[in-house]
């Protein structure tokens, strides 16, 4: 190739020199002129001394760089921060220019000429940007911002119930994107329009882009607006019950219960489920042994108490005009409720549910006190909005008689051993009132509550009235009867 090379100055030299001749070769060689034509960095340099050519070109080199980008902020020059392209990790690199201008007087006259004779028409700089550098140039400046985050709104239900909505807290940030691409979209602008010449370059060096400093706001997950829109407006009903009487693990139960429902939140459509209740109780808290329901009697069980959670929660979801989905009575009346207006629960067999359809988010709270369970709803519904409910006795059902064989009875003779008690069936309306005018009414429900029958201990030698032989109980049930009002057999 070096010998390829060297052929080929030579053959050219002689070319020339028979073209030109001596003289005139040994001036073309030695000009000091930048060829005709040559545009460098995108500046006309053609016909200028080389000197000049390199001069005007490093010129505009530095010029570019010394272009200065100023952000403004708060519209207070005080605030304004202003820096240079260079400084914001852009460079304007026109080495290869200089030192192709250079190459103009270096080598052999014979190289000197063909150099000069093959010339580029075109020589371009190479411009750069370090972008890291002018996005820690920006993070340097306005990095403190950063260290502040938003806070989400707070909704707070307070002791006397009223909704009390903390507003939520944005955070700034410098939007350092629309800044750098602002300053990037004008370094290639310049870049793409160099001066046309020396008066121009001069002026190059003055040039500033004015950028106003971007805040963007960065909003927190739960803003004031978001949380108010769920519509908890207010405490839109308060039902109470007493469990005075109740023996200390059935109050415990109560209590326990209580806890775990409240501060439960419903979205719109969303179906509460007592079971869910009942399951997270007994595992967070556990449950005490207290009388339950076992067919139509009342005997020793655990978890005793838990249907007075449901059944008052159910007496404030009917009175706020709330969709029942599930829901049954128990076997026998409650003391602390009137008939036809209870809830019962039996693990895997009778739960409670109800739909959400106020149209808004639902808050339930408890409050246990002084042996006193109330569930309050907060929510939204109208001001000019009640319901009432009333429960009405259709039948009374008489108790039926239960004999069975008594050591405590002489023999031949009979002796009541409980006295039983009325059944009744019970229809439950609701009655929707707008502005005080009854607008509809519907039943809500119709229970049965068993009869409790009399049992009647007779003496050995007797013959029970059901046909029975002597002995045998009466009334007897299987032992995997459903138990209400507690968490299983």
């Amino acid at each position: 190739m070096k010998r390829m090379h060297i052929v080929f100055t030579v053959v050219l030299g002689l070319l020339l020199l028979a073209s030109i001749g001596w003289g005139a070769l040994w001036m073309y060689a030695k000009g000091t002129d930048v060829p005709d034509g040559v545009i460098a960095a995108g500046i006309p340099i053609g016909g200028m001394d080389i000197d000049e050519a390199v001069a005007v070109v490093s010129q505009y080199a530095t010029s570019w760089e010394q272009q200065q980008a100023i952000v403004k902020a708060n519209g207070q020059s005080g605030d304004d921060r202003a820096w240079t392209l260079k400084e914001l990790g852009y460079s304007a690199d026109v080495k290869e220019v200089l030192a192709a201008l250079e190459q103009l007087r270096k080598g052999s006259i014979v190289e000197r000429a063909r150099y000069r004779h093959d010339f580029a028409p075109k020589l371009d700089a190479t411009f750069s940007a370090h972008t890291d550098v002018l996005a820690n140039t920006l993070k340097k400046e306005w990095g403190w911002l950063e260290k502040n985050e938003p806070v989400n709104a707070t909704r707070t239900i307070t002791a006397n119930d009223r909704v009390v909505y903390t507003p939520h807290q944005v955070a700034y940030r410098v939007d350092r994107a629309t800044i750098q691409a602002k300053i990037e979209e004008w370094a290639r602008h310049t870049q793409t329009k160099p001066p046309a010449n020396q008066v121009e370059i001069a002026k190059l060096a003055q040039q500033k882009l004015e950028v106003p400093l971007p805040i963007k706001e960065l909003e927190p997950e739960v803003t004031l607006q978001k949380l108010e829109a769920e519509g908890i407006d207010r405490m839109i009903m308060s039902f109470t019950t007493d469990f005075a009487s109740s023996a200390a693990g059935r109050a415990y139960n109560v209590t326990a219960t209580a806890k775990t429902l409240n501060n439960i939140e419903l979205a719109p459509d969303e179906v509460f489920d007592y079971g869910k209740i009942v399951s997270a109780t007994e595992k967070k808290l556990g449950y005490r042994e207290a009388p339950v329901i076992q067919n139509g009697k009342l005997v020793p069980g655990v978890g005793g108490g838990i249907c007075q959670v449901s059944s008052t929660l159910y007496n404030a979801v009917i009175r706020a005009g709330i969709d029942i989905v599930e829901r049954r009575n128990h076997s026998l009346p409650v003391s602390y409720l009137p008939i036809g207006q209870d809830a019962t629960f039996a693990d895997g067999a009778i739960n409670f549910r109800f739909r959400n359809s106020t149209g808004k988010h639902l808050i339930i709270r408890t409050v246990v006190e002084n042996r006193k369970l109330t569930v309050k709803l907060f929510g939204t519904m109208p001001d000019d909005v009640r319901y009432d409910v009333e429960s009405v006795k259709v039948k009374t059902i008489e108790p039926t008689v239960k004999e069975v064989v008594s050591d405590q009875v002489p023999a031949g003779g009979r002796l009541i051993l409980q006295q039983g008690k009325v059944g009744y069936i019970v229809e439950t309306y609701q009655t929707y009132f707008k502005d005080g005018v009854e607008v509809s009414r519907k039943r809500l429900s119709r229970d049965t509550y068993k009869a409790q029958p009399t049992m009647v201990g007779i003496g050995q030698g007797a013959t029970p009235k059901d046909g029975k032989g002597p002995g045998a109980p009466i009334g007897n049930e299987p032992d995997n009867a459903i138990i209400e009002d507690g968490v299983g057999a």
